[in-house]
């Protein structure tokens, strides 16, 4: 996103969440001296790694998150995409962008040289293969963390995630995740509430996503197989985990987060690809069907499609004993007994996840969402899993699975032939 003139400016910080939500601005200038006497210095430095347009958008949400932030350090594995970052970031919050020539860092070791480095927080927000290894590196580095969702894409990956989640907590780091609806007030409160039973003990929940094609940016001559393909990362399952993992992800979150986070005992799903027949769209599906079950026999739904010329939706059900909860666009209701709607205040979630992470590094009491990312990453994997065996796995079954999809993180390089796995289907394509 080009940014030039000030009121694409003022478009851009919108879009972006620069304006500080809520109360957060003054408990981080209250928390400032409790961060001095635990050691940390006044300005925190930030270290982005991912220079895309999340990444973008969430270094912008982090500078505007607290008074004495400034961002110090940038890697990428491209230099257009990184040079493109620094400029819409230095147009958005000037005073706040402190990179120099020698700390833009280009490669796929750009992550090691900002880990290693005197940075107090990082932003995970590159492709999400490589989120377990960067996730792990920071922590082990003892530094704070944003990441992106979902956190990776293989049961290999959740169990590094879940070990480096359970480090943070004992080193008394800050995690925040990319489920950026976990941060939205219309769905705390909606979520709050069926939680306390306000429908009575949930019965069954549906969640729906449906929506067209996304972006894809077509080959050129002077790219390399391996580049294409990170340009295109959406559209690999050893970069994306297919959709639903990269995206359906935030309706499964809110599946498990309807339920109290409790998982599910098995998956039987479906899905294919009908419409993504051109090379451009990778090893990926463009449809799933899943069914969860849980220990009490209780059924999740999830369904999802990305096909162009189809309608579109977004919603959540939620069916209780005593009424029914139902978030559908921006609107959030609860009928039955105890009739409801929301109509408190707005926020910007992306902004707040910043707020709430930088105000809890300032306070010296972190806020950890490790466990919770991991976990709800996972039922997207297990969801892929069914769908692209055919077959009903277990929760255990998938969390003990030994399929890589990846290379290991030090084997990357232009030059890598990594070979995608065929197109999945379904009664055919086997689990491992």
């Amino acid at each position: 996103m080009a940014i030039s003139g000030k009121s694409n400016r003022r478009i851009f910080l919108q879009k972006t969440g620069a304006a500080v939500i809520g109360g957060s601005l003054v408990m981080n200038l209250a928390g400032a001296n409790r961060a001095r006497a635990a050691g940390r210095a006044n300005t925190l430095k930030i270290g982005l790694i991912g220079c895309g347009g999340r990444g973008s958008g969430a270094a912008v949400q982090a500078l505007n998150a607290d008074p004495d932030v400034a961002l110090t350090m940038m890697g990428d594995v491209f230099p257009d995409r990184l040079e493109k970052s620094y400029q819409e970031l230095l147009e958005a919050v000037p005073d706040k962008v402190k990179v120099d020539k020698a700390h833009k860092y280009i490669g796929f070791d750009a992550y090691k040289k900002i880990i290693e480095s005197d940075v107090d927080v990082v932003l995970l927000a590159t492709p999400p293969a490589f989120r377990p290894d960067h996730f792990t590196a920071a922590v082990n580095a003892g530094k704070h963390v944003f990441c992106e969702k979902p956190v990776a894409i293989d049961a290999p990956g959740i169990r590094k995630v879940l070990a480096a989640a359970k480090k943070s907590r004992e080193k008394n780091l800050s995690v925040a995740s990319g489920f950026c609806f976990r941060y939205d007030l219309p769905k705390r409160a909606f979520y709050e509430r069926i939680l306390k039973g306000a429908i009575g003990d949930v019965l069954a929940v549906s969640t729906v996503r449906n929506g067209g094609y996304l972006w894809s940016k077509p080959r050129q001559p002077q790219w390399t197989d391996m580049e294409y393909k990170m340009r295109n990362w959406m559209y690999y399952n050893w970069l994306s985990g297919d959709f639903i993992t990269e995206m359906m992800v935030h309706s499964l979150d809110q599946m498990s987060w309807a339920l109290g986070d409790k998982l599910p005992v098995k998956a039987t799903g479906t899905g294919g690809r009908q419409t993504r027949t051109e090379e451009i769209y990778g090893n990926v599906f463009d449809h799933f069907a899943i069914e969860y079950e849980y220990e009490n026999g209780l059924r999740a739904y999830h369904l999802s499609r990305q096909q162009e010329g189809c309608s579109s939706v977004s919603k959540v059900e939620i069916a209780g004993s005593k009424g029914r909860g139902l978030i559908i666009g921006g609107e959030h209701g609860i009928t039955g007994k105890k009739k409801w709607a929301y109509e408190g205040k707005e926020n910007n979630m992306y902004q707040t996840q910043h707020d709430e992470l930088f105000a809890s590094i300032r306070s010296g009491k972190p806020i950890n969402d490790g466990e919770m990312m991991a976990n709800s990453t996972m039922l997207a994997i297990l969801g892929r899993m069914a769908a692209y065996t055919g077959q009903t796995i277990s929760w255990e079954e998938a969390m003990q699975s030994n399929q890589v999809l990846a290379p290991a993180i030090d084997e990357y390089g232009w030059d890598l032939q990594w070979p995608s796995l065929e197109i999945a289907r379904p009664g055919i394509t086997k689990f491992i």
